[in-house]
């Protein structure tokens, strides 16, 4: 819509997403609101913070996968240096643990980008007004799977064990002892139910516990 037909006050949105088609998209149909202009738009994770500081939006849109840094560690860092922004989620993998640290990073939505343009309107009109939006699906994946199992360490372990980091570099990375490392990749084992660190890392991504 022409800008002289909005609104004196639109919403001001910023779009963090970093396949570039996708981004540009979601700008144009979301600009074609009448109510609603976005006013930034990042591809990285770890432009997003400054973004927001800059352009001042009303309610942030976040991928959980880019580049720099993830949209939930985005999310944590708008909570505390730009309070006022509403964020939501917007995400292709619709992960039951994704949704718990989006929340506790004080996130007020969880959607998956495959839901009409409308409806996305409408969650951001919503999460202005204070409600939290949540794909219903998502939710009750979410409540059926259950909490974490795994300690923020024990996930930070198997984090770095990806790319066939040895137990020494792991060790090395991360300041501890090797048998301190194999204890908390014992552990993740066993939480997870698998046989090996390679399992238990696919599991706990599976699940958007990492």
């Amino acid at each position: 819509m022409p800008r002289d037909h909005r609104p004196a006050k639109s919403i001001r949105v910023l779009l963090a997403e970093d396949q570039g088609m996708m981004r540009g998209a979601l700008a144009l149909l979301l600009g074609m609101e009448p109510d609603i202009e976005v006013v930034a738009q990042v591809g990285a994770g770890d432009k997003i913070v400054d973004a927001a500081l800059t352009h001042r939006p009303d309610v942030a849109l976040l991928d959980i996968e880019l580049p720099g840094k993830s949209g939930l560690d985005a999310a944590a860092e708008l909570r505390d240096q730009s309070p006022d922004c509403r964020v939501l989620i917007l995400t292709t993998f619709g992960r039951p643990g994704y949704l718990r640290r989006a929340m506790e990073a004080g996130a007020v939505g969880f959607l998956v980008k495959d839901g009409p343009v409308e409806d996305l309107a409408s969650s951001i009109r919503r999460a202005l007004t204070g409600e939290t939006v949540i794909d219903p699906a998502l939710a009750a994946a979410a409540l059926s799977a259950g909490p974490n199992p795994l300690t923020a360490r024990e996930c930070e372990v198997l984090s770095a064990s990806a790319d066939g980091a040895t137990v020494a570099d792991i060790a090395d990375a991360l300041h501890l002892s090797e048998s301190t490392v194999r204890n908390y990749l014992s552990a993740a084992i066993g939480k997870t139910g698998t046989r090996n660190r390679t399992e238990a890392l696919r599991e706990a991504r599976q699940q958007g516990w990492l």
